[in-house]
């Protein structure tokens, strides 16, 4: 990953990981990161994750937890 731009359509679990983990302020792996995206089915081809798709998944679980 780029330190200049990120694109948001287009990054790995590996690059996802230390930025969830910097924004939570707690450890979060590659595999945690793959495990959601595939549960999303959220992974393409070239193994990569879409972050506005990802977000909104769980955002999507989150809602469903909180409605069941």
């Amino acid at each position: 990953m780029s330190n200049d731009k990120l694109n948001i359509s287009s990054l790995s679990p590996v690059d996802l990981a230390p930025l969830f983990s910097r924004s939570l302020r707690r450890p979060i792996t590659e595999q945690q990161v793959r495990d959601i995206a595939e549960a999303g089915n959220l992974l393409t081809d070239n193994d990569s994750i879409n972050l506005i798709e990802y977000t909104a998944y769980l955002a999507g679980q989150v809602n469903y937890a909180n409605t069941h």
